[in-house]
Protein backbone atom coordinates (compact mmCIF):
# COMPACT_ATOMS: atom_id res chain seq x y z
CA UNK A 1 0.00 0.00 0.00
CA UNK A 2 3.10 1.79 0.80
CA UNK A 3 4.53 1.94 -2.90
CA UNK A 4 1.42 2.06 -4.17
CA UNK A 5 0.26 5.39 -2.68
CA UNK A 6 3.90 6.21 -3.53
CA UNK A 7 3.46 5.33 -7.55
CA UNK A 8 0.43 7.60 -7.16
CA UNK A 9 1.74 10.63 -5.71
CA UNK A 10 4.08 10.46 -8.52
CA UNK A 11 1.64 10.77 -11.24
CA UNK A 12 -0.62 13.31 -10.05
CA UNK A 13 3.13 15.58 -9.69
CA UNK A 14 2.45 15.65 -5.89
CA UNK A 15 5.82 14.51 -4.56
CA UNK A 16 6.31 18.08 -3.76
CA UNK A 17 3.46 19.16 -1.96
CA UNK A 18 4.76 18.69 1.19
CA UNK A 19 7.96 20.90 1.45
CA UNK A 20 8.83 20.11 4.70
CA UNK A 21 9.56 17.15 6.68
CA UNK A 22 7.54 15.64 8.88
CA UNK A 23 5.59 18.15 9.18
CA UNK A 24 3.46 19.70 5.59
CA UNK A 25 3.69 22.88 5.67
CA UNK A 26 4.35 23.52 8.84
CA UNK A 27 1.10 21.58 10.30
CA UNK A 28 0.41 17.87 11.08
CA UNK A 29 -2.78 18.06 8.67
CA UNK A 30 -3.33 18.33 5.14
CA UNK A 31 -6.43 20.91 4.66
CA UNK A 32 -4.09 23.89 3.48
CA UNK A 33 -5.53 26.96 1.40
CA UNK A 34 -3.16 28.13 -1.18
CA UNK A 35 -3.34 31.32 0.97
CA UNK A 36 -1.79 29.37 3.39
CA UNK A 37 0.92 27.93 0.91
CA UNK A 38 1.61 31.36 -0.16
CA UNK A 39 2.16 32.76 3.37
CA UNK A 40 3.92 29.36 4.66
CA UNK A 41 6.41 30.11 1.96
CA UNK A 42 7.06 33.48 2.35
CA UNK A 43 7.96 32.68 5.75
CA UNK A 44 10.04 29.68 4.49
CA UNK A 45 11.66 30.97 1.32
CA UNK A 46 14.20 28.14 1.23
CA UNK A 47 11.74 25.69 1.09
CA UNK A 48 10.06 26.87 -2.00
CA UNK A 49 10.48 23.94 -4.23
CA UNK A 50 11.12 23.43 -8.13
CA UNK A 51 7.35 25.00 -9.17
CA UNK A 52 8.29 27.94 -7.67
CA UNK A 53 6.61 30.08 -4.92
CA UNK A 54 3.61 30.96 -7.05
CA UNK A 55 2.93 27.14 -7.34
CA UNK A 56 0.17 26.13 -5.47
CA UNK A 57 -1.20 22.30 -4.57
CA UNK A 58 -4.78 20.83 -4.44
CA UNK A 59 -6.15 19.50 -1.20
CA UNK A 60 -5.97 16.40 -3.10
CA UNK A 61 -2.49 16.33 -4.07
CA UNK A 62 -1.33 17.23 -0.31
CA UNK A 63 -3.50 14.50 1.02
CA UNK A 64 -1.79 11.71 -0.91
CA UNK A 65 1.57 12.85 0.65
CA UNK A 66 0.43 13.42 3.51
CA UNK A 67 -1.38 10.03 3.64
CA UNK A 68 1.67 8.60 2.30
CA UNK A 69 3.68 9.61 5.71
CA UNK A 70 0.56 8.75 7.59
CA UNK A 71 0.70 5.19 6.72
CA UNK A 72 4.49 4.54 6.72
CA UNK A 73 5.49 6.96 9.75
CA UNK A 74 2.58 6.34 11.90
CA UNK A 75 1.11 2.61 11.49
CA UNK A 76 3.97 0.78 9.53
CA UNK A 77 6.74 2.11 11.79
CA UNK A 78 5.16 1.60 15.27
CA UNK A 79 3.69 -1.83 13.73
CA UNK A 80 7.39 -3.30 12.73
CA UNK A 81 9.16 -1.73 15.94
CA UNK A 82 6.20 -3.25 18.44
CA UNK A 83 7.04 -6.64 16.61
CA UNK A 84 10.64 -6.47 17.14
CA UNK A 85 10.04 -5.92 20.70
CA UNK A 86 7.75 -8.86 20.91
CA UNK A 87 9.93 -11.15 19.68
CA UNK A 88 11.99 -10.33 22.13
CA UNK A 89 9.78 -11.54 24.76
CA UNK A 90 9.34 -15.07 23.11
CA UNK A 91 12.11 -17.36 24.39
CA UNK A 92 11.15 -19.84 21.11
CA UNK A 93 11.86 -17.30 18.48
CA UNK A 94 15.05 -18.28 16.64
CA UNK A 95 18.12 -16.57 16.02
CA UNK A 96 17.21 -16.23 12.57
CA UNK A 97 13.71 -14.63 13.34
CA UNK A 98 15.56 -12.12 15.90
CA UNK A 99 17.54 -11.08 13.19
CA UNK A 100 15.16 -10.46 10.16
CA UNK A 101 12.70 -8.90 12.84
CA UNK A 102 16.34 -6.47 13.61
CA UNK A 103 16.70 -5.95 10.06
CA UNK A 104 13.22 -4.63 9.39
CA UNK A 105 13.51 -2.08 12.01
CA UNK A 106 16.77 -1.02 10.75
CA UNK A 107 15.35 -0.74 7.46
CA UNK A 108 12.31 1.20 8.59
CA UNK A 109 14.18 3.68 9.67
CA UNK A 110 16.48 4.06 6.68
CA UNK A 111 13.37 4.31 4.57
CA UNK A 112 11.92 7.30 6.73
CA UNK A 113 15.75 9.28 6.73
CA UNK A 114 15.68 8.57 2.38
CA UNK A 115 12.01 10.04 2.61
CA UNK A 116 13.39 12.50 4.01
CA UNK A 117 16.16 13.08 1.75
CA UNK A 118 13.34 12.85 -1.17
CA UNK A 119 11.99 16.18 0.15
CA UNK A 120 15.09 17.58 1.26
CA UNK A 121 16.02 16.96 -2.43
CA UNK A 122 12.62 18.08 -4.41
CA UNK A 123 12.11 14.49 -5.38
CA UNK A 124 15.22 14.44 -7.83
CA UNK A 125 15.25 11.37 -9.83
CA UNK A 126 18.20 8.84 -8.15
CA UNK A 127 16.30 9.87 -4.58
CA UNK A 128 13.26 8.63 -5.21
CA UNK A 129 14.47 5.55 -7.61
CA UNK A 130 16.69 4.85 -4.03
CA UNK A 131 13.68 5.43 -1.93
CA UNK A 132 11.50 3.08 -3.87
CA UNK A 133 14.27 0.73 -3.18
CA UNK A 134 14.65 0.87 0.13
CA UNK A 135 11.00 0.03 0.21
CA UNK A 136 11.34 -3.17 -1.87
CA UNK A 137 14.59 -3.98 0.10
CA UNK A 138 11.78 -3.35 3.39
CA UNK A 139 9.52 -6.03 2.08
CA UNK A 140 12.03 -8.71 1.25
CA UNK A 141 13.10 -8.56 5.01
CA UNK A 142 9.26 -8.52 5.78
CA UNK A 143 8.99 -11.79 3.66
CA UNK A 144 11.50 -13.24 5.36
CA UNK A 145 10.64 -12.78 8.65
CA UNK A 146 7.11 -13.93 7.91
CA UNK A 147 8.86 -17.56 6.67
CA UNK A 148 11.04 -17.47 10.11
CA UNK A 149 7.99 -17.04 12.30
CA UNK A 150 5.52 -19.50 10.48
CA UNK A 151 9.15 -22.07 10.46
CA UNK A 152 8.88 -21.55 14.52
CA UNK A 153 5.36 -22.85 14.53
CA UNK A 154 5.90 -25.74 11.72
CA UNK A 155 3.49 -24.00 9.15
CA UNK A 156 5.77 -23.62 6.55
CA UNK A 157 3.53 -24.22 3.36
CA UNK A 158 4.25 -26.59 0.31
CA UNK A 159 4.47 -23.83 -2.19
CA UNK A 160 7.45 -22.64 -0.71
CA UNK A 161 9.31 -25.99 0.08
CA UNK A 162 11.41 -26.75 -3.12
CA UNK A 163 13.49 -29.64 -3.83
CA UNK A 164 16.79 -29.26 -1.81
CA UNK A 165 19.22 -30.31 -4.92
CA UNK A 166 17.21 -27.94 -7.19
CA UNK A 167 17.18 -25.35 -4.85
CA UNK A 168 20.99 -25.38 -4.41
CA UNK A 169 21.63 -25.00 -8.15
CA UNK A 170 19.03 -22.45 -8.91
CA UNK A 171 20.20 -20.30 -6.17
CA UNK A 172 22.08 -18.03 -7.77
CA UNK A 173 20.32 -18.00 -10.44
CA UNK A 174 17.15 -17.01 -9.04
CA UNK A 175 18.90 -14.15 -7.47
CA UNK A 176 20.99 -13.13 -10.56
CA UNK A 177 16.99 -12.85 -11.85
CA UNK A 178 16.00 -10.94 -8.94
CA UNK A 179 18.43 -8.34 -9.18
CA UNK A 180 17.92 -8.05 -12.71
CA UNK A 181 14.27 -7.20 -12.27
CA UNK A 182 15.42 -4.54 -9.65
CA UNK A 183 18.03 -2.99 -12.34
CA UNK A 184 15.25 -2.66 -14.31
CA UNK A 185 13.04 -1.30 -11.96
CA UNK A 186 14.92 1.11 -10.56
CA UNK A 187 16.06 2.36 -13.79
CA UNK A 188 12.24 2.82 -14.97
CA UNK A 189 11.46 4.89 -12.06
CA UNK A 190 14.63 6.99 -13.04
CA UNK A 191 13.05 7.10 -16.04
CA UNK A 192 9.50 8.00 -14.62
CA UNK A 193 11.05 10.98 -12.45
CA UNK A 194 13.22 12.76 -14.33
CA UNK A 195 11.79 15.55 -16.19
CA UNK A 196 11.19 15.17 -20.09
CA UNK A 197 12.52 11.30 -20.13
CA UNK A 198 9.41 9.52 -20.37
CA UNK A 199 9.55 11.37 -24.60
CA UNK A 200 13.19 10.79 -24.59
CA UNK A 201 12.47 8.31 -27.31
CA UNK A 202 9.99 10.79 -29.01
CA UNK A 203 6.38 10.56 -29.34
CA UNK A 204 5.45 9.63 -32.47
CA UNK A 205 3.83 6.33 -32.05
CA UNK A 206 4.71 2.92 -33.50
CA UNK A 207 6.82 2.02 -34.23
CA UNK A 208 9.22 4.97 -34.09
CA UNK A 209 8.77 5.51 -29.87
CA UNK A 210 8.49 1.85 -29.44
CA UNK A 211 9.97 -0.25 -30.24
CA UNK A 212 12.41 2.07 -31.68
CA UNK A 213 14.01 4.97 -30.06
CA UNK A 214 13.23 7.85 -32.04
CA UNK A 215 13.85 5.79 -35.14
CA UNK A 216 16.61 3.32 -34.15
CA UNK A 217 16.91 0.35 -32.79
CA UNK A 218 20.44 1.04 -31.61
CA UNK A 219 22.19 4.56 -31.20
CA UNK A 220 25.12 5.72 -29.32
CA UNK A 221 25.37 6.78 -25.54
CA UNK A 222 25.74 10.40 -25.13
CA UNK A 223 23.84 12.01 -22.31
CA UNK A 224 22.61 8.73 -19.28
CA UNK A 225 19.84 11.30 -18.40
CA UNK A 226 18.29 11.94 -21.63
CA UNK A 227 18.91 8.71 -22.76
CA UNK A 228 17.61 6.69 -19.42
CA UNK A 229 14.76 5.46 -21.67
CA UNK A 230 16.63 3.93 -23.63
CA UNK A 231 18.74 2.46 -21.18
CA UNK A 232 16.09 1.12 -19.69
CA UNK A 233 14.63 -0.80 -22.69
CA UNK A 234 18.49 -2.11 -22.88
CA UNK A 235 17.93 -3.67 -19.61
CA UNK A 236 14.45 -5.09 -19.68
CA UNK A 237 15.50 -6.77 -22.75
CA UNK A 238 18.65 -8.59 -21.28
CA UNK A 239 16.48 -9.17 -18.28
CA UNK A 240 13.68 -10.87 -20.24
CA UNK A 241 15.91 -13.27 -22.71
CA UNK A 242 17.63 -14.12 -19.38
CA UNK A 243 14.03 -14.76 -17.93
CA UNK A 244 12.73 -16.95 -20.96
CA UNK A 245 15.80 -18.94 -21.14
CA UNK A 246 15.44 -19.92 -17.25
CA UNK A 247 11.85 -20.84 -17.65
CA UNK A 248 12.94 -23.02 -20.30
CA UNK A 249 16.23 -24.54 -18.04
CA UNK A 250 14.07 -25.13 -15.08
CA UNK A 251 11.60 -26.78 -17.38
CA UNK A 252 14.42 -29.19 -18.16
CA UNK A 253 15.46 -29.59 -14.84
CA UNK A 254 11.85 -29.99 -12.99
CA UNK A 255 10.74 -32.68 -15.27
CA UNK A 256 11.33 -35.49 -12.27
CA UNK A 257 9.95 -33.50 -9.53
CA UNK A 258 6.90 -34.43 -8.94
CA UNK A 259 6.12 -30.29 -6.61
CA UNK A 260 7.44 -28.07 -8.92
CA UNK A 261 7.17 -25.60 -7.21
CA UNK A 262 9.95 -23.29 -7.67
CA UNK A 263 9.71 -23.75 -11.19
CA UNK A 264 5.77 -22.42 -11.20
CA UNK A 265 7.78 -19.41 -9.76
CA UNK A 266 10.35 -18.68 -12.07
CA UNK A 267 7.23 -18.95 -14.80
CA UNK A 268 4.93 -16.73 -12.95
CA UNK A 269 7.56 -13.99 -12.35
CA UNK A 270 8.82 -14.36 -16.07
CA UNK A 271 4.98 -13.94 -17.51
CA UNK A 272 4.35 -10.85 -15.21
CA UNK A 273 7.79 -9.50 -16.52
CA UNK A 274 6.32 -10.72 -20.31
CA UNK A 275 2.92 -8.42 -19.49
CA UNK A 276 4.68 -5.65 -18.05
CA UNK A 277 6.84 -5.12 -20.77
CA UNK A 278 3.44 -4.68 -22.91
CA UNK A 279 1.93 -2.63 -20.64
CA UNK A 280 5.22 -0.21 -20.76
CA UNK A 281 5.22 -0.03 -24.24
CA UNK A 282 1.74 0.73 -24.33
CA UNK A 283 2.38 3.95 -21.97
CA UNK A 284 4.63 4.95 -24.24
CA UNK A 285 2.02 4.63 -27.49
CA UNK A 286 -0.28 6.32 -25.19
CA UNK A 287 1.01 9.78 -25.40
CA UNK A 288 -1.90 12.12 -27.35
CA UNK A 289 -1.23 15.91 -27.84
CA UNK A 290 -4.32 17.66 -25.62
CA UNK A 291 -3.27 15.07 -22.08
CA UNK A 292 0.11 13.55 -22.79
CA UNK A 293 0.67 9.90 -21.55
CA UNK A 294 -2.46 7.66 -19.61
CA UNK A 295 -0.15 8.37 -16.08
CA UNK A 296 -2.75 5.38 -14.51
CA UNK A 297 -0.05 3.00 -17.25
CA UNK A 298 2.58 4.09 -15.15
CA UNK A 299 1.37 3.47 -11.96
CA UNK A 300 0.03 -0.11 -13.34
CA UNK A 301 3.73 -0.70 -14.57
CA UNK A 302 5.43 0.26 -11.22
CA UNK A 303 3.17 -2.23 -9.77
CA UNK A 304 3.80 -5.26 -11.88
CA UNK A 305 7.41 -4.56 -11.42
CA UNK A 306 7.32 -4.33 -7.96
CA UNK A 307 5.37 -7.64 -7.54
CA UNK A 308 7.37 -9.12 -10.18
CA UNK A 309 10.24 -8.56 -8.16
CA UNK A 310 8.74 -9.60 -5.47
CA UNK A 311 7.62 -13.06 -6.70
CA UNK A 312 11.09 -13.71 -7.07
CA UNK A 313 12.80 -12.45 -4.18
CA UNK A 314 10.07 -14.50 -2.31
CA UNK A 315 11.65 -17.29 -4.32
CA UNK A 316 15.26 -16.64 -3.73
CA UNK A 317 14.31 -16.50 -0.01
CA UNK A 318 13.02 -20.15 -0.24
CA UNK A 319 15.67 -21.97 -2.25
CA UNK A 320 17.14 -21.24 1.42
CA UNK A 321 14.49 -23.02 2.80
CA UNK A 322 14.84 -26.74 3.93
CA UNK A 323 13.06 -29.26 6.34
CA UNK A 324 15.53 -28.61 9.15
CA UNK A 325 16.88 -24.87 9.40
CA UNK A 326 15.78 -21.72 7.57
CA UNK A 327 19.24 -19.81 6.83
Amino acid sequence: MVIALGGLIRIYDAGESCPDWPTCFGTWGFDITAEEQGEWYSENPSEIDSRGSGHRYSTFQIFTEWSHRLLAGAILGPLVLANWLSLRKQEEASAQARFASTLTVILIIWQGAIGWLTVEMDNLHWSVALHLSSALAFTMSMVWLWLCLIKIEGKLPDWIRFNSELSKKWELIVASLTMGVFFSLFSGTFVSTTPGANAGCGVDGFPDSWPQCDGNFLSGLEDIVSQSQMIHRWIVGVVFISMIYSSFRIWKDSQKDSKPFLRNWIWVATAMFAINSVIGATYILSWNLEEGFLELLSLVHLMMASLCFLVLATAWIGCNVSEDELI
